[in-house]
């Protein structure tokens, strides 16, 4: 909702809200949308899109038994609740699963002690449970990624509401920056990222975490203003009406643009390739799209962009000539000693 704070998303705290909102719902057959929102004290669209994810949950990963929770705008029904109620029975690939993958959660670096200790008493109670199952477990062990630190950082940072530094690498300009963020949410679209606003560009920015080379929590609390949340269901770079606009024409071998840069045209050309017209924060980051599409594809406008691209392609062809004219051809001279 336009104009609302934003409040930081943890992903605890959101399971913990939406496992006690199953008990809600449970319990209220036909409750009014506004009425459980209050109650949870969210608004409306964060309950919605918690009711989203609902229905893919339920007591089995093998695609049964999910909960079958809709809304109409105004009441939310749940259709199968005494389903979902029966007990739980795992079989023995579901119990081995879970066990292995709360032991690697149990070892995360920065997850609240008291969450720590809740699941390694889930985890007994499951092995208790198991039986064999659980020997079998025990001989499987996950080892998370640099990036898991990275989370477990950016995760307490947002539950605690304090500010980041952070040193990120940008593929883009193939530099490392140093930045303070104040970090507004995680978020998952084929790669974790962290959504936070940059106090070096005082803007919006994504952050992919296996990008971040270190990570600090700051004392400084974090402060982002007050902006809207975007739906990034479709796509994680979602650029604003405001950004610079930037034309580029492509080739038939460069129609692949289209398909992986959000724009707002592409008309068709009479070679075969597409003009293309996108809006980015930074323009100055599509000169490694100019390079990369070489004789594919150029920059039209704007035109210190394009000329800045020109420029970035000579500088390139003179390397390379200078090295070429350095190995003669045929090879590399050998002289007698």
């Amino acid at each position: 909702m336009a104009g609302k704070p934003v409040r930081p998303v943890n992903a605890i705290d959101q399971t913990r809200r939406m496992l006690s909102l199953v008990t809600y719902l449970k319990e209220r057959p036909g409750a009014r949308v506004e009425d459980v929102a209050r109650a949870f004290g969210i608004s409306e669209e964060e309950l919605v899109s918690d009711l989203d994810v609902l229905p893919m949950c339920g007591t089995s990963f093998r695609g049964g038994d999910l909960l079958d929770i809709d809304t109409d705008g105004e009441r939310i029904w749940w259709h199968n609740p005494d389903d979902v109620a029966e007990p739980l029975r795992l079989a023995a690939d579901e119990a081995t699963a879970l066990l292995v993958a709360a032991r690697a959660v149990s070892t995360l670096p920065g997850l609240r002690e008291s969450d720590r200790q809740a699941l390694l008493r889930a985890t007994a109670k499951l092995e208790a449970a198991a039986g064999e199952a659980a020997g079998a477990s025990a001989r499987l062990s996950v080892t998370f990624e640099s990036e898991g630190g990275v989370f477990a950082d950016v995760d307490r940072a947002i539950s605690e509401r304090r500010r980041l530094w952070i040193r990120y690498y940008s593929p883009a300009r193939d530099e490392l920056t140093e930045r303070e963020i104040d970090p507004i949410r995680l978020v998952s679209v084929g790669h974790t990222y962290v959504e936070a606003w940059c106090r070096r560009s005082e803007a919006r920015r994504t952050f992919r975490l296996d990008r971040v080379a270190e990570i600090r929590i700051l004392d400084e609390p974090s402060a982002p203003p007050e902006i809207e949340l975007r739906d990034l269901s479709e796509a994680l770079v979602q650029p604003a009406a405001e950004d610079p606009e930037v034309v580029v024409e492509v080739g038939p071998g460069g129609r692949w643009v289209a398909e992986y840069y959000p724009h707002d045209s592409a008309d068709e050309l009479a070679d075969g390739g597409l003009r293309i017209t996108l809006r980015t924060p930074d323009p100055a980051s599509l000169r490694r799209l100019a390079l990369r599409l070489g004789r594919d594809g150029r920059i039209v406008s704007p035109p210190e962009l394009a000329d800045s691209a020109r420029q970035a392609a000579r500088a390139a062809l003179a390397a390379y000539d200078g090295v070429e004219a350095q190995v003669p051809r045929g090879g590399p001279a050998v002289q007698d000693g």
